[in-house]
């Protein structure tokens, strides 16, 4: 098996002297499917960057597939929360998703056959096959999203990093990117950043609630815990084959 996928022991950061993130620890083995929860501000994208080498913790260390961060990115596919893109360049899906080959090309080298082959792939893997000519700027945003997760996955990578990547998308894509997730989990190391409960409690294998400090539980259960820290409000968690969110009357008492 090798390494643990990630290692993360009594990591703090700060922005600005203002804590965000603080003693932070955890072991992820390969082969998982780790979903973090937590509410907005609470951390979640901050720790997403350390793990990446985005970002540096002020203390603790952070060890991704046996090495540092920075050292293991070629290994790592990466899906941000916004992508900061001119929509006005010209360029096409099957151009963007190229990108996630370029460190599999020899630097001014073009493209190899199988480097447009496995783009392809990965267009055809998120549905959007039928535009891979298409301007990216063209597109809606819940196409764009698919795009830049086939840019991702086309990379191959070992670990894949994704930072609320339903945003923007219809629901049924939703529930079709997990189940895709899902299946893709068996060849990578999956991360994903969530708000959706529902979707997270029937495909992850483990979960995490981030809220300046972290609860893990290594089997994927959502605790009453978590939820108090995830949402600051009594919630219920009731299945009935399909997971519901039950929010209890706020009135003051």
């Amino acid at each position: 098996m090798g390494p643990d996928a990630v290692q993360v022991k009594d990591v703090s950061f700060s922005y600005d002297r203002t804590a965000i993130l603080q003693d932070i620890t955890f072991t992820l083995k390969q082969g998982d499917f780790l979903g973090i929860i937590g509410p907005n501000g609470g951390g979640k994208t901050t720790l997403l960057k350390l793990m990446l080498g985005i970002l540096a913790p002020d203390k603790g260390e952070i060890i991704v597939l046996g090495k540092a961060p920075h050292d293991a990115k070629h290994r790592i596919g990466y899906v941000p929360q916004y992508t900061d893109f001119n929509l006005r360049f010209p360029v096409s899906a099957i151009d963007i998703v190229l990108m996630g080959r370029l460190r599999r090309s020899l630097i001014g080298r073009p493209y190899s056959r199988n480097d447009r082959i496995k783009a392809e792939e990965a267009l055809d893997r998120v549905g959007m096959g039928v535009f891979r000519q298409a301007h990216i700027g063209e597109l809606s945003g819940g196409q764009r999203q698919r795009v830049f997760i086939a840019r991702a996955l086309a990379s191959e990578p070992e670990i894949f990093f994704l930072d609320e990547p339903t945003a923007g998308i219809d629901p049924y894509f939703e529930t079709d990117l997990f189940s895709f997730l899902k299946e893709l989990n068996k060849d990578a190391t999956i991360v994903v950043v969530t708000h959706d409960i529902g979707v997270i409690s029937s495909n992850v294998k483990s979960v995490a609630c981030v809220n300046h400090t972290m609860i893990f539980h290594e089997q994927g259960k959502i605790t009453r815990e978590m939820i108090d820290m995830a949402y600051q409000c009594p919630v219920d968690l009731v299945a009935h084959g399909v997971p519901h969110r039950v929010f209890p009357d706020h009135r003051e008492q």
